[in-house]
């Protein structure tokens, strides 16, 4: 059996005590630190109950911890801010960290799209929750035919959306939307998060709209449902809601404002996606939460 290499989570909230969970059950990573900021937080009461070091005093305390050598995957679970002035302190480490925020001070990633080209990058950015559900999908159809235009909702309860996700609602739209035409491959991206206030809370959905040259829809539609199915892999409650729309973009069509310059044919298709949440330290409505997590484990064990 390959040995496990050590890992620490920065973060005691909701992200990093759910990662927590996550890590538990991987072959080949071991938490063995959590620092956080909140003496009396769950999550790090949680780590020292499963033996982990723990410390309040955020990045230094780690820094400072005796198991701080032997680390080799850092996760930061706190905020675009706090992961700019950690990251500060890390670089020299030369550890990998995986960032959960929408700092993006490293490249983005997404486990089904594009982790091959990641293998000797520092730090490596897990965009956000809507980027990882969305992501995948307009790659998969820029596989297959030229995509002008994605835009993307995700739609997620309010009840899942804590302090770190209403602190970085700005940071999210901006990050997603490069990330649908870094990583996605989209001309031009678009992002959109929802709120949703409704009770009982509702899982997280997603809806990727996009205009793309003309194909077959017989391959789009195929490469949509492979692309599901690769990330479902990592993230079981991951899947289409319906099959995927596709629909004739006429001439004179108002959309076509959105890829001016462009002459060719155009189809809108439009997936509804939806993911539900393993459960294991977060509510299963919080698929958006749990997504993020579930990549980020993904990603560290492939680039540990």
């Amino acid at each position: 059996m390959a040995a496990t290499t050590p890992a620490a989570i920065i973060g005691s909230g909701n992200i990093g005590t759910d990662l927590l969970h996550k890590l538990r059950r991987s072959a080949v990573l071991n938490v063995t630190a959590m620092a956080g900021i909140d003496s009396a937080s769950d999550g790090l009461a949680r780590a020292a109950a499963l033996g982990a070091a723990v410390t309040a005093s955020g990045v230094d305390g780690l820094l400072a911890m005796p198991e701080f050598d032997d680390i080799g995957v850092i996760f930061d679970a706190t905020s675009a801010a706090a992961h700019q002035a950690n990251w500060a302190r890390l670089e020299s480490s030369g550890k990998l960290v995986i960032d959960l925020t929408p700092a993006a001070v490293g490249p983005f990633v997404v486990p089904a799209v594009n982790m091959a080209a990641m293998s000797d990058r520092r730090n490596l950015n897990m965009v956000t929750c809507g980027g990882q559900a969305t992501i995948p999908i307009v790659a998969a159809l820029s596989e297959v035919t030229r995509v002008h235009y994605a835009e993307i909702v995700a739609s997620i309860s309010s009840r899942s959306a804590g302090p770190g996700t209403r602190a970085n609602i700005d940071e999210f739209t901006d990050t997603t939307a490069r990330a649908i035409e870094t990583v996605g491959g989209a001309r031009r991206g678009k992002a959109i998060i929802v709120l949703n206030p409704a009770e009982p809370p509702m899982i997280m959905r997603d809806t990727v709209a996009a205009l793309v040259s003309v194909t077959d829809e017989a391959i789009i539609a195929a490469a949509v449902a492979r692309m599901v199915s690769q990330v479902a892999q990592y993230v079981p409650g991951y899947r289409l809601r319906q099959d995927v729309l596709i629909s004739p973009v006429p001439p004179g069509d108002q959309r076509r404002r959105l890829v001016a310059g462009t002459q060719e044919e155009l189809a809108q298709v439009t997936v509804f996606l939806e993911v539900e949440g393993a459960g294991d330290y977060l509510p299963r409505y919080a698929g958006n939460l749990d997504i993020m997590t579930a990549a980020a484990v993904r990603v560290a064990e492939v680039a540990r």
